[in-house]
């Protein structure tokens, strides 16, 4: 299927990355933020350049189309890419609701079960004919290293994807082929969602080195200096209690070592060996502040979503709540509160022959009778 015009909704470090990446790569890319983030996007709005350096090549992209009108934004391409945290799903969801049509492809990169919570908020108004997909992790190791300047440090070879209805898997992989090469399949959007990588370790990473981050605002190499052999312990039950989850439900999935070794990050090992082995994780810094969303994204819609699963399907995760608390503590918020919880993905109450329906058909047992 061949896939021309692109538009990424998002205006942070990996939607710049993409959209200049992309841009080189040939694609017509339409980049839009929404209200109240505009100033994201003034730095390049006169030129409408965005500078890409790093390891995926160098040179000055030039960006098809900058804008802040939703209507312009979907109109302009089938294939729409979120690349927003997961805070801001909810907002974008909203805002898009009124505009898309059954030719939309909406890809949250990454979603971390968002797309279940797209779902719900479509079905409210009867948009329920989008595909949603998301994927496991960022396409790329990157940030903004200047205001219109955007630098990759790696690209994940065998980026994650599920679909939403899963029936329409090979449909949404063969639009998402010639954009992320090597794309790989999971089952469904659970999976997938169950797969991301970000909330196993930053969460226990920066709260056992919080009293570093603080004191040098971040001015240490996070994955280096911070994932230690005993922080790597902590994060290693961290990712057995998320694959305790998934095997209840179903799937088998690979351990975080794992996983970085077949993105591409690091050699085949053990966690720490891996990190340790990793050119591209080497080369990041923790972030400068607690007030990051390594906490404030990954321990609401990673672990506590996660933890919220497991307590609906018989399956404990000790660990994942207790960072969950004592992250709640320094946050200033209660992760739980504010977590994407069983009711927010909509499937409070499912048992899991509703859940696989869901999944495959995009459809409530209700919808389907």
């Amino acid at each position: 299927m061949s896939i021309h015009s692109i538009t990424i909704l998002g205006g942070g470090n990996t939607a710049f990355s993409a959209a200049a990446y992309l841009t080189l790569k040939g694609f017509k890319i339409t980049l839009f933020e929404i209200s109240g983030f505009e100033e994201s996007l003034a730095p390049i709005k006169d030129a409408g350049c965005i500078h890409l350096l790093g390891v995926a090549g160098q040179g000055t992209a030039k960006i098809h189309c900058l804008t802040t009108d939703i209507q312009e934004a979907l109109a302009a391409s089938d294939l729409i890419l979120l690349i927003v945290p997961a805070y801001a799903h909810k907002a974008f969801a909203k805002v898009c609701l009124p505009y898309l049509t059954s030719r939309h492809t909406v890809v949250l990169m990454p979603g971390t079960l968002g797309s279940l919570e797209w779902r719900r908020i479509l079905s409210l108004d009867g948009s329920s004919q989008v595909i949603l997909a998301e994927v496991d992790t960022a396409p790329y190791v990157c940030r903004k290293t200047s205001p219109d300047t955007a630098t990759i440090w790696g690209v994940v070879n065998k980026l994650g994807l599920g679909v939403l209805p899963s029936s329409k898997t090979a449909q949404v992989k063969a639009q998402l082929d010639p954009v992320f090469p090597g794309i790989q399949s999971f089952p469904d959007v659970m999976a997938c969602g169950l797969a991301a990588m970000n909330p196993v370790v930053h969460p226990a990473g920066v709260l056992l080195n919080a009293g570093r981050v603080e004191y040098s605002k971040g001015e240490f190499y996070f994955y280096e200096e911070g994932v230690t052999p005993s922080v790597a312990k902590v994060i290693q039950q961290v990712d057995q209690e998320r694959r305790d989850v998934a095997q209840e439900l179903g799937y088998k999935l690979p351990s975080v070592n794992e996983a970085f070794y077949h993105a591409g990050f690091g050699p085949k090992g053990d966690l720490w060996s891996t990190i340790h082995g990793s050119w591209m994780l080497t080369q990041l810094k923790a972030p400068g502040t607690l007030e990051s969303r390594w906490l404030t994204e990954d321990i609401p819609y990673g672990l506590a979503a996660w933890s919220s699963l497991g307590e609906q399907y018989g399956t404990k995760t000790p660990t994942m709540r207790s960072l969950v608390d004592v992250g709640s503590i320094i946050m200033g918020f209660n992760g739980w509160e504010e977590s994407r919880d069983v009711k927010r993905l909509g499937i409070s109450e499912m048992d899991k022959t509703e859940l696989s329906i869901l999944l495959k058909t995009g459809k409530i047992v209700a919808d389907c009778n």
